[in-house]
């Protein structure tokens, strides 16, 4: 009888969990996993119906299904001296998300504090507005402020080309336009730790989903003030912060000083990486770390002065830094074999 009542709870379960994906089709995406009837799958879709976790809609053959909200919660906060993220957290966030696993909660505290404290200490606004939503499986928060903008200050306060390089530098780590106070590691952390992390700033949407190769950037034709940082996670995964940290670090000293570098951010529409201009973007605070792997997944060729800025000028000058090329083409292993070489 237990088994029989925990292979139920196994399969409501894959339902709330891939629902979103398959809302038409969940029932035979469900049979097939389990390899049950999709009648036996009926009867689990209808208590979930039942226990408002799940919402139906349409007749039988264009039924579909969607996660029911279950709480959405919303606040606004005046920046001022004594706004503090912890006591946020503590007072507001934290009852707000409800009974979660330690290391669902621990992931959330430490998302919401560093999005949150970086709209008091960058913003220069006014305002923060928090957005959380529930369902059974899924929590999203939104953190918006209505200052100057992320990827504004960021290209003004390092002198960056324009807010797409904002993004590039992010994308590495250990960036800050206020290194007294802050070590430019949260929003790297932040953005790597979420199911899904997004940031739409003045005329720029970047976002980038957990377990996907490529980060999305798009300009937006009518740039919006200030910035508004989506957080989103599955609330049964399995994934803790120190996994993530883990990954970025390396030796025997445990700290930040690994990254990974999408090389594809240095490249604008459908320009060529040919130049020792575009490496030298790319290369920027890259001393900053021991071990760089240049990920070149959505890039087919690189020219050669490109290629030899890269991996044979700065590997001469640094020679301390590990540079790895990951996800490359063949065109592009040979091109950086050659400049190794001195071909």
């Amino acid at each position: 009888m237990t088994r029989v009542r925990a292979r139920g709870e196994d399969v409501r379960r894959y339902i709330l969990d891939q629902v979103q994906k398959h809302p038409t089709d969940i029932a035979k995406k469900t049979a097939e996993h389990f390899g049950v009837t999709r009648q036996a799958v009926s009867k689990h879709l209808r208590r979930l119906v039942a226990e408002q976790a799940l919402v139906e809609s349409g007749e039988t053959r264009n039924r579909s299904y969607r996660l029911a909200l279950l709480s959405r919660w919303t606040n606004k906060y005046r920046i001022a001296p004594d706004l503090a993220e912890d006591v946020i957290w503590r007072n507001d966030v934290k009852p707000v998300l409800g009974r979660l696993p330690d290391n669902v909660m621990g992931i959330w505290q430490f998302g919401f504090t560093e999005m949150f404290n970086n709209a008091i200490d960058h913003s220069e606004g006014a305002r923060i507005v928090i957005d959380i939503e529930k369902t059974a499986a899924v929590t999203k928060m939104m953190i918006r402020d209505d200052g100057v903008g992320i990827f504004k200050k960021i290209q003004t306060g390092l002198h960056l080309l324009d807010e797409r390089h904002a993004i590039l530098e992010l994308a590495k780590g250990k960036l800050t336009t206020d290194p007294k106070r802050h070590t430019g590691e949260g929003v790297f952390f932040t953005s790597r730790i979420f199911d899904r992390f997004a940031v739409l700033s003045g005329g720029v949407h970047f976002s980038h989903q957990f377990g996907k190769e490529e980060d999305w950037i798009q300009e937006i034709a009518e740039p919006r003030k200030g910035t508004a940082v989506w957080l989103e996670l599955n609330n049964h995964t399995a994934r803790t912060a120190k996994k993530i940290f883990d990954q970025f670090s390396s030796g025997d000293v445990y700290g930040f000083n690994k990254t990974v570098v999408p090389v594809e951010l240095a490249r604008y529409g459908d320009d060529q990486l040919i130049s020792r201009s575009q490496a030298k973007r790319l290369l920027t605070r890259i001393e900053r770390f021991k071990t760089v792997m240049f990920d070149f997944h959505g890039v087919d060729n690189i020219g050669q002065a490109f290629a030899d800025e890269i991996f044979r000028v700065f590997a001469q000058e640094h020679p301390a830094i590990e540079l790895v090329p990951i996800k490359a083409s063949t065109a592009v292993k040979r091109m950086i074999e050659r400049v190794k070489s001195g071909a």
